[in-house]
This record gives C-alpha cells, sequence and structure tokens, in this order.
C-alpha cells in the first residue's frame, strides 16, 4: 500500500513539474528541430543526432526549447495535459500502443495535417500519418506540454501571418463574424456546415424572419434556426426540393460561392475586362459559374487565385472566411 501511494505521489510530482511555455514560438521551433533530423538513424536508447529512439528523440526535440520531459514513451505518456486527435495542434506529442512490445510503445510529435515525426526501426527520423493502415490502429493519445495562453483579438496559433487568408480571418475574427476555439486556435482547415454558413453570414447581415418556420427538419429550438429562417427568407441560403435545409451536411464551395453572391450582389459590379478568371474546372455551364467567376474577380486574398476552384470540395472555415471577406470589400465599393 505504502509503495502504491509512493508512487501515485511521484507521478503527480512528475506531471507538475513537467515545464511547460508559451505557445507563440515554441510549437514552431517543435517543429523546426523535429524536421531539421528527418534522416537520423535509429538506434536503441539513442538520444543524439548520431542515433534516436523514439522517446530518446522527442526528449532531444523539447530540450532545445526548454521544456524537461522523461526519458521513456510510458513515462512521457504521464505527462502534460490529455488532447483529442481531433485537437492535436503541431508540436502535441502523440503515442501509440502495442507495437513491439504491449501497452504504451512508441512516441512521436505531431506536426499537423494528420501527420507526425518519430524515429522508427526502420526509416530512422522519418514522418508518417496517423490515419495510415499500421498507425492508425494503434494510435494510443496525445498530450500537451506546451502552454496555449490567449493571443490578442484576430490571432490564432494555427493561422500565420503567410496564410492566404490570414487578414480575412483576422479581421472578421475581430469583428465576432467568425470566431476561434478555445486556446487561440481557429482550425482553418475545419469544413462549414450549412448551419454553420448561415449563422456566420447572418452575424453581419443582422437579419430578422417574420416566422420562425424555415425547413422541416429545423426546429425552432434547434442552433441557428434563426439564423436560418432570416438568411432562407432574404433568399441567401436556400433548401432542397424535399422541404429540408441539411443543417450538418457540410457547404461546398460552389454553394458558398453563390451565397456570398446572393447576399453581396458580386456579380453585378462593374470589373475591368482584362482580369483574367477562368478556372480549369469550372465550364460555363456550371450552376455556379457565375458566383464562382464574381468571386475570383473580387478576390484580394489569393485564397481563390489559382487555376482549378475544386467546386465540388467542402468549403474550410479559411475559405468561407476568405469569402465572406472578399465579398464584403466588394460591396462596400
Amino acid at each position: 500500500m505504502k509503495k502504491a501511494i509512493s508512487f501515485i505521489f511521484a507521478l503527480v510530482v512528475l506531471i507538475a513539474t513537467v515545464p511547460r511555455v508559451e505557445a507563440s514560438t515554441s510549437r514552431d521551433e517543435v517543429v523546426n528541430i523535429a524536421k531539421e533530423q528527418l534522416g537520423a538513424p535509429y538506434q536503441f536508447g539513442g538520444t543524439t543526432p548520431k542515433g534516436f529512439d523514439c522517446s530518446g528523440f522527442i526528449k532531444y526535440v523539447f530540450d532545445k526549447v526548454g521544456i524537461e520531459l522523461p526519458r521513456t514513451a510510458s513515462e512521457q505518456y504521464n505527462t502534460g495535459i490529455k488532447v483529442d486527435k481531433e485537437d492535436l495542434q503541431p508540436g502535441d506529442l502523440v503515442f501509440f500502443e502495442n507495437t513491439y512490445k504491449a501497452g504504451i510503445s512508441h512516441s512521436g510529435i505531431y506536426i499537423g495535417d494528420q501527420e507526425f515525426i518519430s524515429a522508427t526501426t526502420s526509416k530512422g527520423v522519418t514522418t508518417a500519418s496517423l490515419d495510415s493502415s499500421y498507425w492508425g490502429p494503434k494510435f494510443a493519445g496525445g498530450k500537451r506540454v506546451i502552454d496555449d495562453h490567449q493571443l490578442p483579438p484576430g490571432q490564432f496559433y494555427d493561422v500565420s501571418k503567410e496564410h492566404p487568408a490570414y487578414k480575412a480571418i483576422s479581421e472578421l475574427s475581430k469583428t465576432g463574424m467568425i470566431t476561434g476555439f478555445e486556446g487561440s486556435y481557429f482550425k482553418p482547415e475545419l469544413h462549414v456546415t450549412r448551419g454553420q454558413a448561415a449563422a456566420i453570414l447572418n452575424r453581419y447581415l443582422k437579419l430578422t424572419a417574420s416566422s420562425k418556420t424555415s425547413f422541416k427538419d429545423v426546429s425552432s429550438g434547434m442552433t441557428f434556426a434563426k439564423d436560418i429562417a432570416a438568411i432562407k427568407e432574404a433568399g441567401i441560403i436556400t433548401g432542397f426540393d424535399d422541404g429540408t435545409f441539411r443543417p450538418n451536411d457540410k457547404l461546398t464551395r460552389a454553394q458558398m460561392a453563390v451565397i456570398m453572391d446572393r447576399a453581396f450582389k458580386i456579380s453585378s459590379l462593374p470589373f475591368s475586362s482584362k482580369v483574367d478568371v477562368k478556372y480549369k474546372d469550372v465550364s460555363t455551364k456550371h450552376w455556379a459559374y457565375t458566383s464562382i467567376i464574381a468571386l475570383k474577380r473580387v478576390d484580394s486574398t489569393n485564397v481563390f487565385n489559382s487555376f482549378y476552384f475544386r467546386a465540388a470540395d467542402y468549403a474550410t472555415r479559411a475559405d468561407y472566411a476568405a469569402a465572406a471577406y472578399v465579398a464584403i470589400q466588394a460591396a462596400k465599393k
């Protein structure tokens, strides 16, 4: 019993004493330092660029930014704060179980886009997907050892100033039109639902509906119900032939363009005929052609400045913020 109590006490002390530093620069530093070691060989018990094992690699990287971590993967798993897979941010630790032995047996550093970097026995320091056929089933959890202090309005840890939608996201978030998540994260690659699209847009338009009844699958007490009813009444977002709105369905990029056109009349604005507004994957017969081309014409972010529009792809939060921002700016001129 005394041994058990002593172990628990030691574990609590270990978790409490792992230094956690501000995330403003540490996340980028961690990822950059880790990537510098790509190709370094594997060595059991190794903790230097001459040879790493998985936990030795992690300890080496975090030592460089002043974060002291335990030596083994199982000990590292008992540090920091638990993070769900969908909430992982670059610099978080990821752990795997039942690889070469039972229990926690491998660890790595999340680098974004569902990828992590780690020291493997077969390839040395390399990157891999969390969703791969090998690693996916073995994922055991994530841990955060870097503090995420609240950033000033308009700033997010996962949206750098180099991001093409940075200005749009920053400006719209300052007004409250589109908000972020806990810990100053925006999650720019998260898809936007039809219900969210209506709510975000109506935070700017501030429309009200004469009736709460809108669609048979949108009850009056549902989240965003008032926004959906108001946006429908204004003719900005319509429903489907079966009388549904499908608020939880993801919004396509084509639908996004049409919504912005209906809300801000961007296809009616005058533009120079010299501007090349063609997309290789959008024909003149496409149902949303006029709105898609109008969105490219007003784009000041470069989010839509490419050869392909990908009309059927789902719109991300970054896409939607950029589309709303450029449409609003164009309508003001």
